[in-house]
Order: structure tokens, then C-alpha cells, then sequence
């Protein structure tokens, strides 16, 4: 079955069958032309500057050696010379570029400014300045373009790592505490190795051409060697008179950059697992089918008992509710921390340097994005088993077991095989359904949810909403869960913190949102805000909440008594409100600042995974 796969694979990549055939042959020519056709390359003879003919396909040079001989012979020392230099500029380049982002800020910026300097400075001018002053000769020429080359490597590299670097599987890396040389190896190079497999094609191409631009201005390969470029220079007196001369070395040159990109192209399709062709499934295996029967007792998800508080946060973007999750998760970007008086889960302090290993089993995140939560690079088992694997102790072939008993409790069909599986080949809902598992392996006291039912069609937001209210009365386990739904919210949530500007504006419960008896004017405006508050064929009602706007009535008026557009009512000019929320009579706010945070939203409240509601006051000072 796996030969009949890899069959088909490069059946149906004709870019990689057409480079591997080409430089397949090359390489063939490289290893016979020189034992067998060195005699007519290199001896002279009288039949000097002879034309095409059967004797000499190509003809003679001005010593009565055969051109096409040395064409052929000259395919080993350019070969090696091309691929040497390229070889040290990848590994180098590649190095340099992942690795400046495990370094200080300060010196990560520096050494970015560097490369993009070295960059807008040509290669090849590069490089013939160091051939000049290393001085003519084959290993000064393999050095001058193997350090030319180094700085695109660097640069695209560092640009791609980037960009890998936000993804939420690198920030759950962070969290299981996996140092930063693995997760380059381990996260960040797989799923940039196609741009620089293609780079890296081109880059052979180019060295050829630069290695051959040397030896053509005299500073590469020397007498008795010859390369491509040494034998266009040799060419070069009687281009006129006798142009097939130039003819063999020209289109080898060609052929082999040819070659080069076509297998370049094919390889960065080839190692890309959302490209690879995927096994059938067994018969009568569908997504559809009945789930696997769940394990009686799952040792990876059970709990100590206790009912855990699900805490909602509920706010528009940009209110900080991502912020406040990822300062709970120590996650936050570099450059921002948390300043709070307290910032606690039951004895785990988290302001301080808490140990890894107590960050990565007592708190599990659930990110928005099933698809992104993945590594799309490796199979789900190496992933979902990881945290087992590296801080539990537990075998590879335990964690398994227990990870596909789990995935089997929250229904996700096949387990197993869904264990041997990439991201890409499973549905958003069984990707979420697997973050949950994942995330519950270690019997988390408190689960973050950050709108993890966004990405998810209505069908299985409900199935995954009822694991999470499963997971918490089961497994007693308390969640922070963070969505833009707030008729989720009301249906999920004990608690909820309304957010607005950094600031909690109020705080109030699952049971007021779902009966509309809630008092906060922010929080009444944004349920009259929610499609499934308004009345079957009525206006969606327009509402504006900010801190230089009035607040709302319960159906989305101002409280000022202006329009939807703003306009005044009764010829009066609209009031103001404060951020806080507090009325315009000077009664005490409604809402109350989130406790020990600052006004960019950074939490030190205690979300501990205790059943009991705390008073709405807060329980710390700055």
C-alpha cells in the first residue's frame, strides 16, 4: 500500500519526475564522463578548430581536443563546486534566520537590519570581491558564493519563521515548556521547508551560474582543472569563427538550471502534508458513522471532584479579552506583561517564573482556530500526546491509548485512526473536538477557551458546547471561556465579565444574560445587539457604547433619547457618559475595574477553579 502510494505521488508530480530525470542523468554523466572520455578531453592532438563532424560531434578547440568530451567531463568539478557552496549557504542562512529569534529584541532587530543590508547588496558582486581578495582558485571561488548566498537564505528564513511564530501551536509549545531550539526544529522549520526547498533550487541554479561567472573572469577554477565557465573563457578567442565552441558548456548550463527548479518545485510539493495523497478509508468508515464506544473510565481525563465555575468574558474586539487569557496562560507578546497585584490559579502564583510543568498540566487552551492549533507538518498523535509524553512520564504507546479513549469520549469517530492522521485530513469540528481532548490529557484545574466555536458551524458549535459543560460538571474542571456571542455566554456561563476598553464595565450571570434582567447599560446594548433579541421581522437596532457616546436602552435607544443616527429627539444635545459606565446622576458604576489590572486589560484576578461565586467587588487593588 505505501509503495503504491509514493507511486502515485510522483506519478502525479510531473514538475518532480521531470528534475529528478533530468538531474538524474547529470549525475550519471558526472560519475562515467571523466574515467571514460578524459583521453579526448585533455589530450592535444592536431585536429585543432575542426568543425562539427561524426568523428567530433561538436568539434575541436584550438589545441584538437573534443568539445562535447570536455563539456561532459567538466559536469563533475561544476556539479560539486555548485552544490558545495549552495550547501553552506543553506545550513548558514537557514541557522541564522531561525535562530536570531531566539535571541534578545535588541539584538534580534540588529541582526535583522544587517541581513536586509547584505541582501540589497548583489550576490554576485559580493562574491567577486571575495574571490579577488581570497585570489583565484576553486575553493576561494566555493567560498566567495557560499557567503554570498548566506543572507537570502537568512532573510527568508527569518521573514517565514515570523509569520510561524504567532501560530496557536507554537504558543501551546511555549505553554508545555518545549525549549526554543525544538520548537524551531520541531514547528517552525517543517512548515517553512517548501519556500526554502524552492530557494534553495534556485539558489543551486544561481551558484552555478556565479561559479561559472568566476572561472569566466579568471578567478575561479585554473589551468589544468575546467569547469563550464573555464571552458566558455577558453571559448571565448573564437566565438566568431567557430561559435559551437560555446555551444556544449551553454546549454549544460541551461539544462542543469532546468533541472534544478523543475526538482526544486516538485520536492516543496512532495514534503507538504497537505499535498500528500491520503490512504482510503476503511470501508464503511465514514465521519458519519456511530461513534466508537467510549472507555468506561478514561485515566487521561479524570478529575478530582468539584464543580469548577465557567467564568465568560464577553466584549467587542480589541476589549481584551484575548489579552487577559494569554496573560493567565503566560503568553503574552513580547513587550507586554501583566502588572497586577495578584495573579493567581490557587497556589500557582503567575506573575512570577512558574514551573513549566505546572503551566502545561493545570491550565489547557482551546484556541479559536481548529486548523490552526495544528501543527499541519506532523501527524495528530506525536501532537495530542505530547503533553503526556513530556511531563506525565507516560510511554508513547500509553499516552496513545489513553488519548484515543479520549478522543472516543468526546465522539470523534476512528480515534485511532485519527491518531495517524495530519490536520488537514480531518473536518473543523473533529480538529476542535481534538483541541478539547488535548487539552484536558493532564486534568487541568482551569480550561481557557478562546472562542473556540467561532470557526465552527451551528450543527457542531452545540456538540462542542455541550462537552464543555460536560467536561465541567464530570471532571469539575473551571473554564474561562471568551466568545462574541453573548447568547452563548448567557446559555454556557455561571459568571460573566463584560469588557470594554480594558476595563470590566460589569459583571453578571449566565442566568440575567439569558432573562434580559441585566442593569449594566453596556451589557443591555449589546444584547439588544444580538440577532436572536430581536423580534421575527423587525430592524436590527444600531448601537454605539463608547466613552464619548451615551449609553443604551435594553432595544438598542440611547439613553439620551437620540436616534439610531444620532440625532436628538428632543432638540437637547446628547450627554456624556464616562468609560466606567457610571450613570449620568453620579450613582455608583454598575461595572467595576477587573482586580489588580491595569487599563489595558491585563488581569490579576484570582481564577481559581472554585465553585463559589465571589461578590462583584473587586478583590484586589493596584
Amino acid at each position: 500500500m505505501a509503495t503504491d502510494t509514493t507511486v502515485r505521488r510522483w506519478r502525479g508530480n510531473p514538475s518532480l519526475l521531470a528534475g529528478a530525470v533530468i538531474l538524474g542523468l547529470l549525475v550519471v554523466v558526472a560519475l562515467v564522463a571523466p574515467p571514460l572520455l578524459s583521453g579526448s578531453a585533455e589530450t592535444l592532438t592536431d585536429d585543432a578548430r575542426l568543425g562539427p563532424g561524426a568523428e567530433h560531434l561538436l568539434g575541436t578547440d584550438a589545441f584538437g581536443r573534443d568539445v562535447l568530451a570536455r563539456a561532459l567531463v567538466a559536469t563533475r568539478l561544476t556539479l560539486l563546486m555548485a552544490a558545495a557552496a549552495t550547501a553552506v549557504s543553506f545550513v548558514v542562512g537557514v541557522a541564522i534566520g531561525a535562530l536570531v529569534h531566539l535571541a534578545p529584541r535588541w539584538l534580534r532587530e540588529t541582526c535583522l537590519r544587517l541581513i536586509d543590508s547584505a541582501v540589497a547588496f548583489p550576490s554576485l558582486v559580493l562574491a567577486l570581491v571575495i574571490a579577488a581578495v581570497l585570489g583565484p582558485g576553486t575553493g576561494s571561488a566555493i567560498v566567495a558564493i557560499a557567503v554570498a548566498g548566506v543572507p537570502g537564505f537568512a532573510r527568508l528564513t527569518a521573514n517565514l519563521a515570523a509569520t510561524v511564530a504567532d501560530k496557536d501551536y507554537v504558543l501551546t509549545a511555549r505553554l508545555l515548556g518545549v525549549p526554543g531550539p525544538r520548537i524551531l526544529t520541531r514547528h517552525v522549520l517543517p512548515n517553512i521547508s517548501g519556500p526554502l526547498l524552492v530557494l534553495l533550487s534556485s539558489s543551486f541554479t544561481l551558484s552555478l551560474l556565479d561559479i561559472s561567472s568566476l572561472s569566466f573572469v579568471g578567478l575561479g577554477v585554473q589551468s589544468p582543472q575546467y569547469d563550464w565557465g573555464r571552458l566558455l573563457n577558453e571559448a571565448l578567442p573564437s566565438i566568431f569563427a567557430q561559435p559551437s565552441v560555446v555551444l556544449a558548456p551553454s546549454i549544460m548550463l541551461i539544462v542543469t538550471g532546468v533541472g534544478a527548479m523543475l526538482l526544486g518545485d516538485g520536492v516543496a510539493s512532495l514534503v507538504d502534508p497537505r499535498t500528500r495523497g491520503t490512504a482510503p478509508a476503511p470501508t464503511g468508515a465514514a465521519d458519519t458513522a456511530a461513534p466508537a464506544t467510549p472507555a468506561k473510565e478514561s485515566r487521561a481525563l479524570r478529575a478530582p471532584g468539584g464543580a469548577g465555575r465557567i467564568v465568560g468574558l464577553v466584549g467587542e474586539s480589541g476589549s481584551g479579552k484575548s489579552t487577559i487569557a494569554m496573560a493567565v496562560a503566560g503568553l503574552l507578546p513580547e513587550g507586554v506583561r501583566a502588572n497586577a497585584t495578584r495573579l493567581a490559579l490557587g497556589d500557582l502564583d503567575l506573575l512570577g517564573t512558574p514551573p513549566g510543568r505546572r503551566l502545561a498540566t493545570e491550565i489547557g487552551i482551546v484556541y479559536q482556530d481548529p486548523i490552526g492549533t495544528f501543527n499541519p507538518a506532523l501527524r495528530l498523535g506525536a501532537q495530542l500526546t505530547e503533553v503526556a509524553r513530556t511531563h506525565l512520564g507516560t510511554s508513547r504507546r500509553q499516552a496513545r491509548r489513553d488519548m484515543a479513549r479520549a478522543l472516543a469520549d468526546i465522539h470523534v469517530t476512528e480515534p485511532e485512526r485519527r491518531l495517524r492522521q495530519h490536520p488537514h485530513e480531518l473536518s473543523g469540528g473533529m480538529l476542535q473536538r481534538a483541541s478539547i481532548a488535548s487539552a484536558m490529557t493532564t486534568n487541568p484545574r482551569l480550561l481557557i477557551a478562546d472562542e473556540p466555536t467561532t470557526a465552527l458551524d451551528v450543527t457542531v458549535q452545540a456538540e462542542v458546547l455541550r462537552q464543555f459543560r460536560r467536561i465541567n460538571r464530570e471532571h469539575g474542571t473551571a473554564m474561562l471561556f471568551i466568545s462574541h456571542d453573548i447568547g452563548v455566554v448567557g446559555v454556557l456561563c455561571d459568571t460573566v465579565l463584560v469588557l470594554h476598553g480594558g476595563r470590566v464595565v460589569d459583571r453578571t450571570t449566565g442566568r440575567d444574560l439569558r432573562r434580559g434582567t441585566v442593569t449594566h447599560p453596556y451589557t443591555r446594548a449589546l444584547l439588544a445587539a444580538t440577532p436572536a433579541a430581536v423580534e421575527a421581522g423587525a430592524p436590527l437596532s444600531a448601537v454605539r457604547w463608547t466613552a464619548d457616546t451615551a449609553t443604551a436602552q435594553p432595544d438598542g435607544t440611547p439613553l439620551d433619547g437620540t436616534t439610531p443616527d444620532g440625532k436628538p429627539v428632543d432638540g437637547t444635545q446628547p450627554d456624556k457618559a464616562p468609560l466606567d459606565g457610571t450613570p449620568l446622576d453620579g450613582t455608583p458604576a454598575h461595572g467595576t475595574p477587573l482586580a489588580g489590572t491595569t487599563a489595558h486589560g491585563t488581569p490579576s484576578d484570582d481564577l481559581s477553579d472554585t465553585a463559589a461565586d465571589r461578590p462583584p467587588a473587586a478583590e484586589g487593588s493596584r
